[in-house]
């Protein structure tokens, strides 16, 4: 009996201490209505005042949208900015009041293993919550939208209809991640807080993502062994150049058809995810290192990214 009292014990706390995470964060969740069918969730994010976070694929209008707050009270919002590559918008209340905003996890709290919680408030009244475990924690990849993100989180989770842009929370009621269920073709998936931060702030800035190119064309090509060990290079592949767009940051580098690309800002570059990756990391407008092999010799050029549809 006594097992089974502790057991119980046990139990008992961890379901006051899920209820409790879900009762605080519901402080911060809100209705966000920009679209037609069902309502989505979003988060009054900590960036400064009436700043609600959202996923983009939500945001079906930009006009009109409305967001219902903790408390009942319906206030107008407009669109600040969006970046549909991540499935991030931001949005900004016209009379936010005094509301709470999220407490964002450390960046690096979010642990395989631990219990998280998906908190959604697609409608009236309380807000809905699934919990489980975080089961990966992932580095840069390409979203099933287009985008580069630096890093991901997947929970075992359950995102009923409206969940997306609402938060992954942990049992300190901490904002561990965004979900959204666009992002990875369907699959349960969560931004990082630090991640979806630097977003915003660039929303916040200009209304968009900055995103580098540099105006080549390229395709994946393997690099001889004795090429390899003659340049030190340890990468079984590059990018060779096949295009080089007329006035391009590439073009006005100096880069050159044929030249075989290996690094770009000190990050290996082996096919076209490692290119984009490397160039996530750059600064547009800011010069940075291409590393490339022309005529069987190694060569650095500085070449300095330019922004993507400008």
């Amino acid at each position: 009996m006594s097992d089974q009292s502790n057991t119980g014990g046990v139990l008992n706390a961890l379901s006051n201490e899920l209820s409790t995470a879900v009762e605080r964060a519901s402080q911060y969740v809100v209705t966000v209505e920009a679209r037609r069918q069902v309502a989505a969730s979003g988060i009054l994010w900590p960036a400064g005042p009436g700043i609600v976070v959202t996923a983009d694929h939500v945001v079906e209008r930009e006009e009109g949208i409305t967001v219902r707050l903790p408390g009942g009270q319906k206030v107008s919002a407009a669109l600040v900015g969006r970046d549909p590559g991540s499935d991030i918008a931001v949005l900004r209340l016209a009379n936010p009041g005094t509301q709470p905003t999220a407490d964002l996890a450390p960046s690096d709290s979010a642990k395989i293993g631990h219990l998280v919680l998906a908190i959604g408030r697609p409608g009236e009244g309380a807000p809905m919550a699934t919990f489980g475990i975080i089961s990966a924690l992932g580095g840069s990849w390409r979203t099933a939208r287009g985008g580069i993100l630096d890093s991901y989180i997947r929970a075992d989770v359950a995102l009923f209809s409206g969940f997306s842009g609402g938060p992954l929370v942990d049992t300190q009621a901490r904002v561990v991640g965004l979900n959204s269920w666009h992002l990875a073709g369907g699959q349960e998936i969560a931004i990082p807080a630090a991640v979806v931060s630097k977003i915003v702030q660039s929303l916040l800035t200009s209304g968009r993502v900055r995103r580098a190119y540099l105006g080549v064309t390229s395709q994946p090509v393997a690099i001889p062994d004795s090429l390899a060990q003659k340049l030190g290079l340890s990468q079984p592949s590059g990018l060779v150049l096949v295009g080089v767009e007329p006035g391009s940051p590439a073009d006005q580098a100096g880069l050159l058809l044929g030249d075989v690309l290996v690094a770009l800002a000190n990050q290996i570059v082996t096919d076209s995810d490692d290119l984009q990756r490397a160039l996530a990391s750059t600064t547009v407008g800011t010069a940075t290192t291409a590393t490339i092999i022309r005529g069987g010799e190694k060569k650095s050029i500085a070449v300095t990214p330019g922004e993507r549809g400008s």
